[in-house]
């Protein structure tokens, strides 16, 4: 007996020795070993701790940098790197614009070089593909859609995609944008009159439910209700995981049913459940975005998913991606323009000379010149993606550098859109004119400019996005004249994409 016991406390002895070398490897040894790879090729970084890397410092930079602002310290800047990522600004300075850090046990390498951005840009190999590390905690919001899939799955999934966002297909959903800006054009005639022709209106949660009105109309047709029950689904749940825990994520405690897990895993069942009732309804009658992709990937194969779970990923990613974004760029517009009224002027200017009383179409959209400066200036700025990601899944080489397999490569979008020796000393201020001849006459190096991510994997919608932004802006300015309130707070924030923390309120009146 005391010897079956004791061969017993041996294999348990042996298995959590066992396990504890496991970990110790999977949280130091391996990423360590990636790190020194980089060293050994001269690029350096700050010193990780064990287990969480530099999040602890991360964390007290940023906590550092929310105390200097609510003392006084910050202000109306339009560089929000360093509010948002005082981390990288910090770090920049230390080690030049390629260095590592490390998340967890993740090892990332920072890339804000122009040569570098270029190469990464440029490259086509599926072996550079999306970051995988969080990929398990953003499964609700996007299964194994086109935003997160890669390899060959990836490939097959924009192949399929791709077509329907193509400019053609997307010209002729800009009756159905056109119809679904009256309710918010009305709301706000209404507070205006109301408020005896003059209202301070808080503009971002309205763009956004008119964004997401878009969406759900293009997605499902005469099913747009259920699309936007989907969609205030999908918010909440965006809510639920836009604050990643590495520490979840090294040791697995997204599968513990606590009350955030199961109120994620619910929320993620009922969007499933109506995505599917939506396209069982649908079968056979409305011509919309998820019928034609259904339609496609019925004629073809999948990959690892079933039909229904390739058509659930996508619709869920097309949402975010398709509203989200939009929402927030849209909100960012109007508060540039609100702060520079000569730009308002103009580009109101504009917009009735081009629709002269018509009804806006396709035709009148691609006139807008100073509207569409407007906005690329406004993306330039405020970019929403904070990020071009990309995760090395074979070791590969990039401007003489050789990058271990398991490297996630961070190309910081603002530091690009921000950096004075691409732009100029003008940088950091609101200046549409200098994309008056379109990008490559905006910087030296065009491929900087990466507002919709960059390479293969530049975004699919943003034909979608560019046409819906025009036809909200200038519906917006053809009817109102509008300032920045004096309750707007400035504080740009990161929740997955970078938005305004506390919105955007304006002081609107009829034209």
């Amino acid at each position: 007996m005391e010897t079956s016991l004791g061969v017993l406390l041996s294999f348990c002895l042996i298995g959590v020795c066992s396990l504890s070398l496991y970990f110790y490897y999977i949280a130091w040894l391996r990423p360590e070993s990636i790190r020194g790879k980089l060293r050994r090729q001269g690029i350096a970084g700050p010193p990780p701790a064990f287990l969480y890397g530099n999040l602890p410092e991360m964390k007290r930079l940023v906590m550092a940098e929310k105390a200097r602002r609510e003392g006084g310290g910050g202000g109306m800047k339009h560089d929000y790197t360093s509010q948002v990522f005082p981390y990288f600004e910090q770090w920049r300075k230390k080690y030049g614009p390629i260095f590592s850090y490390s998340m967890g046990n993740v090892v990332a390498l920072h890339v804000s070089h122009p040569d570098l951005v270029k190469d990464i840009t440029l490259c086509g190999s599926l072996a550079l593909g999306k970051a995988t590390y969080l990929k398990k905690t953003h499964e609700p919001l996007f299964g194994q859609g086109i935003l997160k899939s890669n390899g060959e799955a990836w490939a097959y999934q924009r192949k399929i995609i791709a077509p329907e966002f193509f400019l053609e297909k997307v010209k002729g959903m800009v009756d159905l944008m056109v119809d679904c800006t009256f309710p918010l054009l009305n709301s706000w005639e209404s507070k205006i009159e109301r408020g005896k022709g003059i209202a301070d209106i808080k503009v971002d949660e309205d763009l956004r439910s008119y964004s997401a009105d878009v969406i759900s109309r293009a997605c499902f047709g005469s099913s747009y209700i259920k699309g936007k029950e989907i969609f205030l689904k999908l918010r909440v749940l965006q809510k639920a995981i836009c604050k990643p825990n590495m520490f979840v994520e090294i040791t697995g405690v997204r599968h513990i049913p606590t009350k955030r897990n199961r109120e994620m895993w619910r929320l993620n069942k009922e969007i499933r459940s109506l995505i599917l009732q939506v396209v069982k309804e649908g079968k056979g009658g409305d011509k919309n975005l998820l019928q034609a992709i259904l339609r496609s990937a019925s004629n073809g194969r999948i990959g690892p998913n079933t039909t229904d779970s390739f058509v659930v990923d996508n619709c869920k990613t097309i949402y975010f991606a398709g509203h989200e974004t939009t929402a927030v760029t849209a909100t960012w517009c109007l508060m540039l323009l609100g702060l520079h009224p000569e730009w308002q002027a103009r580009a109101r200017a504009e917009v009735a000379e081009v629709c002269d009383g018509r009804p806006t179409d396709a035709r009148s959209l691609q006139k807008m010149k100073i509207l569409t400066m407007v906005i690329q200036e406004a993306l330039r700025l405020y970019p929403p993606g904070a990020y071009v990601t990309r995760e090395t899944l074979q070791e590969m080489e990039f401007g003489g550098i050789h990058i271990p397999k398991g490297v996630n490569v961070y190309v910081p979008v603002s530091i690009l859109h921000h950096d004075p020796n691409i732009w100029g000393p003008d940088v950091h201020e609101f200046n549409p004119e200098r994309f008056a001849s379109g990008v490559h006459g905006a910087c030296q190096h065009p491929h900087m400019y990466v507002p919709f991510g960059a390479g293969t994997r530049t975004c699919l919608g943003q034909n979608f996005a560019m046409v819906e932004l025009k036809i909200i802006l200038s519906l917006v300015l053809s009817k109102f004249s509008f300032t920045l309130s004096p309750s707007y707070q400035h504080s740009p924030t990161l929740r997955l994409i970078v938005e305004p923390e506390f919105g955007v309120s304006l002081i609107m009146e009829k034209v």
